[in-house]
């Protein structure tokens, strides 16, 4: 009797983390970027508060630059519990979630800050709904990224992009939208661009100014031209399955955890933005900045079409603009 009260004793006397270290719960994380992108910036910074909030019982392994895979794999093995977290740009979310296509309409949102001020609105929390009948929670929206286009073409007005062989996300949103500007999108794996940009494969890409920098696609670009058809959100995913075998607390810290790091990863990349264009023009490419009326003009009339593939979709744009306002 003696000896178990004593073991009680002792055990009640550690410190909490050695009593607990049975208990710690490790989840791995993948994303596709560079370890200076803010996918991995939002990343650190989930690990960071959740270990910090957990008393180290939460430990978020961070995997980037595609180690665990490439995105629609990561988003497939989220669902499955694989992989329980990703840090994912939306499009590839599209096979999964049908309505996430309105976000690939051409100029759904007017610039960046009103495109983040609606991700994270009421309308950014409802479209994180249609995660959950999918085997996916969605824990929040990191910044938006504005797409323009960037190689070896300049592009002041539509007519500039007449027959331009482009690398687009493979997105109807994205490639009908450049097909209506006269462009020729072409299927192309991400790793490949740089090279076909270098070899002249293709005249193109389309990219935020972050990437530009990070995937060195400033080395094989004349012009950087800011047409901002696309902004294009990412999402912080985790696997409903692992997330309910956490426990109540562990839950409400992987939210409180995801909240902070959210916020961060938008001010991180609004930052950014203007350092990025900066580092772009002092690697000797032209930034344009074309008046874009004409270019919104020509891809409005995709709207009917494309809205016919997309669950809710006339509901979620009207909302998506409604919460711009």
């Amino acid at each position: 009797m003696k000896k178990i009260l004593l073991s009680a004793c002792l055990a009640a006397a550690l410190p909490l983390g050695a009593a607990q270290a049975a208990d710690v719960v490790e989840l791995n994380l993948g994303h596709v970027l560079a370890t200076d992108s803010h996918y991995h910036i939002v990343a650190q910074k989930l690990a960071e508060v959740a270990a910090a909030k957990s008393n180290g019982t939460l430990k978020i392994n961070v995997f980037p630059s595609g180690q665990l895979g490439g995105e629609v794999k990561l988003i497939q093995s989220a669902r499955t519990g694989a992989v329980p977290l990703v840090v994912t740009g939306e499009p590839p979310v599209e096979n999964t979630v049908k309505e996430f296509g309105v976000f690939s309409l051409p100029y759904l949102f007017p610039d960046l800050q009103k495109a983040n001020h609606a991700m994270q609105s009421d309308f950014g929390k409802h479209m994180l709904g249609y995660l959950d009948k999918h085997g996916l929670v969605g824990l929040g929206w990191i910044s938006s990224l504005e797409r323009n286009i960037y190689g070896v073409r300049k592009v002041a007005h539509p007519d500039d992009m007449k027959a331009m062989k482009i690398r687009v996300i493979q997105s109807p949103g994205y490639v009908k939208a450049y097909e209506a500007l006269g462009a020729q999108p072409t299927p192309m794996a991400y790793s490949e661009v740089y090279l076909a940009l270098q070899t002249g494969v293709i005249d193109a890409g389309e990219a935020s100014p972050d990437t530009m920098i990070q995937d060195k696609f400033a080395e094989v670009s004349k012009y950087y031209n800011l047409v901002k058809i696309h902004y294009m959100p990412a999402v912080l995913l985790m696997s409903k399955a692992r997330m309910d075998k956490l426990s109540p607390e562990h839950q409400k810290i992987m939210r409180e955890a995801a909240d902070e790091a959210v916020k961060y990863g938008i001010q991180y990349y609004t930052d950014g933005y203007a350092k990025s264009l900066e580092q772009i023009k002092g690697m000797g490419v032209e930034i344009v900045t074309p008046d874009i009326t004409e270019f919104r003009e020509k891809t409005a009339t995709l709207y009917p079409s494309l809205l016919a593939d997309i669950p809710d979709g006339e509901a979620n744009v009207k909302a998506a603009r409604a919460a711009i306002d």
